[in-house]
């Protein structure tokens, strides 16, 4: 059975965020509603800080009022989800206000993604946490309205809408390459701690997407190694812990090595039972070979060392 995705309609932004609908017809006007009625959206990829824009924005609300109206959607258990707003939202709470203008939609979660992505993304200087969960949040949408599982973690690209890709198109409404929306995708999958290093600059953008493929146990152990030595893995370095990592070896005293630059690592030597076994008496038990083994190794180095 074909798949209707290439009938699927997407509601542009532009469509979305116009309040041209008269009252009555649409049941969309501008509303002045209470803050305390006003709720962050289920996780809001993008950060609300007091910098300098805030700082701004405040005074701008103070001298003239909120000036472009939020959107929210009704909340079953009362009050309303805000969609689009919530710096405007914080400012007028600085500024002293005690309600907001704000047009209600009635949005499914995935119409409510699409908005709430596409009004905040083009800001300036955003994390590239932000970016991440804000490309991820909208390829799920998009897949989910496409009618297709989200395989992100697989790296596959699925078809779906106009026979392009939903990373593609992701990607061109973000104006990114589809590979460089797949990398900031992949950052996702890291420790909140550190992701919160690439945010601090701290953790480079392209070491930490090699990083995102250490299972969480070995990020966890990874963290615990760096703050022990003071150091943070260069693009190389996170190259080699992803390999070990893939190949099932990556410990402790591997990442030890690997952020320490020493190049020579742990080395495992299997003897196969079979093969000793020919220069031993059938008699002999496994300890007295070890035994034999080792003495015949200290004679050895004695001599080569």
């Amino acid at each position: 059975m074909k798949s209707s995705a290439r009938n699927i309609q997407m509601t542009s932004f532009d469509d979305l965020f116009s309040a041209g609908n008269p009252a009555g017809t649409g049941g969309e006007m501008v509303q002045e509603i209470a803050l305390t009625d006003l709720f962050s959206f289920k996780d809001h990829p993008f950060k609300v800080l007091d910098d300098e824009t805030m700082r701004d924005t405040v005074e701008s609300i103070k001298a003239h009022g909120v000036l472009v109206p939020g959107i929210a959607r009704p909340r079953a258990e009362g009050g309303y989800e805000l969609v689009a707003g919530h710096r405007r939202k914080h400012a007028s709470e600085l500024a002293g206000k005690t309600t907001m203008p704000v047009i209600i939609r009635e949005l499914d979660d995935d119409e409510s993604i699409l908005l709430m992505v596409d009004s905040n993304i083009q800001r300036e200087n955003l994390f590239p946490s932000e970016k991440a969960w804000a490309y991820k949040m909208k390829l799920d949408a998009i897949r989910r309205k496409a009618g297709r599982p989200a395989k992100i973690n697989s790296g596959q690209v699925v078809q779906d809408l106009k026979g392009k890709a939903s990373v593609e198109i992701v990607a061109e409404d973000m104006g990114e390459s589809y590979k460089q929306v797949q990398r900031y995708i992949r950052l996702t999958e890291l420790l909140p701690e550190l992701l919160a290093m690439v945010d601090d600059k701290k953790l480079a953008f392209n070491p930490a997407v090699e990083l995102s493929y250490l299972t969480k146990e070995e990020q966890g152990e990874l963290l615990k190694k760096m703050g022990e030595l003071d150091a943070v893995p260069s693009l190389e370095q996170a190259k080699r812990l992803k390999k070990y990592s893939q190949e099932g070896k990556l410990g402790a005293d591997v990442m030890d090595a690997v952020l320490t630059g020493e190049r020579s690592m742990p080395v495992q030597v299997t003897l196969k039972k079979d093969r000793l076994r020919q220069y031993f008496p059938q008699s002999y038990t496994a300890a007295q070979m070890e035994e034999v083994i080792f003495s015949l190794l200290e004679t050895w180095k004695t001599e080569h060392v």
